[in-house]
């Protein structure tokens, strides 16, 4: 057991997780590109028109995924950015400059698609409603972290700052998730509940379940591919790393 557990350990080493990561992505490049060729098929051409909303719905196989994976990815990022606050690694401040960005491009993309499902459905592209401004929120604190890290020259003292920004701002990420339930907004609840049997379609859920695990699986390679580069960045000085460019 315990040889287990100091192979696994070897990779919170960023010359390791180099190896690791440059082996991985690939792999989930591939899988997010078939899984998103496949649901967004089903998403527009399969899944029956909605009794209700007609085809305006279907912008949900969009912007449900990207509204998840904007407060999970937040969540994670704010885990690595603590956990290098708290134990002084690496790799933990690297993991959480890499996956910043991809947080705030589903941020903003969940903003845009919310904006164009909301035109049809309730008369105005935008109205301050608590799940919409908690959702603008968290942009902005994915953008104050993108931005307090490029101020700081040092990277280890700008990843503790972004720690410490990260972990103030996960209180905003259950606001996002149940301010539905807390306050009278115009966001409708969630259609795919743990709780309760779906009120969508079999063929909807199917394209929306692939739709989550495309935006997956597109998560976890950029990730990989762009802590790939941070590594190379930040360790350009060892001589691994020269021996890795040449």
């Amino acid at each position: 057991m315990n040889t287990r557990v100091i192979h696994w350990f070897k990779f919170s080493s960023p010359q390791n997780f180099y190896v690791l990561a440059g082996r991985m992505w690939p792999w989930f490049t591939a899988l997010a590109t078939v899984l998103l060729a496949a649901g967004l098929w089903i998403s527009f051409f399969v899944a029956p028109t909605d009794a209700q909303q007609g085809e305006g719905y279907r912008i949900i196989f969009v912007h449900v995924p990207a509204s998840q994976m904007s407060m999970f990815i937040y969540l994670v990022m704010a885990a690595w950015a603590g956990f290098g606050l708290a134990f002084n690694t690496r790799l933990s401040g690297m993991m959480a400059s890499a996956l910043a960005p991809t947080g705030a491009l589903f941020a903003f993309l969940s903003l845009i698609t919310g904006s164009l499902w909301g035109k049809p459905m309730w008369g105005a592209w935008w109205v301050w409603d608590a799940r919409l401004t908690s959702e603008l929120i968290l942009l902005f604190l994915y953008l104050g972290f993108l931005a307090l890290q490029s101020s700081i020259d040092d990277p280890r003292r700008a990843d503790k700052a972004c720690a410490v920004l990260a972990l103030v701002g996960v209180v905003n990420v259950p606001i996002i998730y149940f301010s539905v339930k807390w306050w009278n907004t115009l966001h409708q609840g969630a259609s795919v509940s743990l709780n309760r049997s779906p009120t969508m379609a079999s063929t909807m859920l199917t394209g929306m379940l692939i739709m989550v695990v495309a935006f997956w699986m597109y998560t976890i390679a950029v990730t990989l591919a762009r802590v790939r580069n941070i590594i190379l960045d930040r360790e350009r000085h060892t001589e691994w790393v020269k021996h890795a460019v040449e």
